[in-house]
């Protein structure tokens, strides 16, 4: 696991918070109602132009991840780090699942709920503001415990991992996709990368995928899958950093707040350290023994 240099503590915390709150109406402007990546074909990938749009390629990330977790029609679902309610929104309405979502930020909260109720799905989506790492919910509350690019944001993976296996009721799922420090990457080159991610991007720390096997299975989860979907996101940040300059939003979010337009200036460090190796983007899905 590599660590941001900037460290750790409630001040990194609030800081996560507040870029959130503040960032939403940039990420909606730039990427829409998904906050993560696209997931494109090998082949789609590839091409200078891709076939798909950014918006289907955000969709097939989550329906593919939803396929390797087994998500089915009815499952209870917890929604960690469910950000705009992009994914929270489409595994209700597609697959009919009843989804608790979590999200640090107020603003990310008022706009899932407003969003699931435009969706017609405010029966089966119900969104909170809450921390991961604190929020409490009894044990074997869900079918699945999902979560798309938010536990690189956690300060302690370890215990949260143990936590939320804990929330599944037997037999239960847990689907993750993150951001990954590649396997070799406690290096000189490889880990100023990291650490450079890290601290642009507000993450603690982000873990390999060795990382976060081992702290699943210690949390008494039999991992079932994995899958490396580095060359098929990357994508997403040729257009994110596209977008951004063409519209300007550096200069824009200067007179916000610095933080955001560090975090804008920084989307081709994340691009850079994904082709160099030096970070994977990758599934995990494991399940709780019955």
């Amino acid at each position: 696991m590599i660590r941001s240099p900037a460290g750790t503590g409630v001040v990194e915390k609030g800081a996560i918070r507040s870029h959130y709150d503040l960032a939403t109406p940039f990420y909606r402007l730039l990427w829409g109602p998904h906050i993560h990546h696209g997931l494109w074909s090998e082949e789609d990938a590839a091409r200078p132009v891709p076939l798909v749009s950014p918006r289907a390629a955000q969709e097939h990330l989550t329906d593919t991840l939803a396929a390797l977790g087994s998500v089915a029609a009815g499952d209870r679902l917890l929604d960690v780090g469910c950000g705009m309610g992009g994914s929270s929104i489409r595994l209700a309405r597609r697959l009919g699942c009843r989804v608790t979502g979590i999200t640090l930020s107020g603003v990310q909260q008022r706009w899932a709920s407003m969003a699931a109720r435009w969706a017609g799905v405010a029966d089966r989506v119900a969104i909170r503001r809450a921390d991961a790492e604190t929020v409490q919910f009894p044990p074997d509350s869900f079918d699945v415990v999902w979560s798309v690019e938010c536990t690189e944001h956690l300060f302690d993976k370890e215990t949260f991992f143990r936590r939320a296996a804990s929330w599944l009721r037997p037999g239960g799922r847990m689907a993750i996709c993150a951001w990954l420090a590649a396997d070799d990457a406690d290096r000189p080159g490889p880990r100023g990368e990291v650490e450079a991610v890290c601290e642009a991007f507000l993450c603690p720390s982000l873990g390999t995928f060795a990382d976060y096997r081992g702290w699943m299975e210690g949390a008494g989860l039999e991992v079932v899958g994995t899958e490396d979907w580095t060359t098929r996101v990357e994508r997403t940040w040729e257009m994110c950093d596209a977008r951004v300059k063409r519209l300007g939003l550096p200069w824009v979010a200067r007179f916000i707040d610095r933080r955001q337009a560090d975090f804008l200036d920084h989307f081709g460090t994340l691009l850079g350290a994904y082709r160099s190796g030096a970070m994977r983007y990758g599934a995990i899905v494991a399940r709780r023994r019955s």
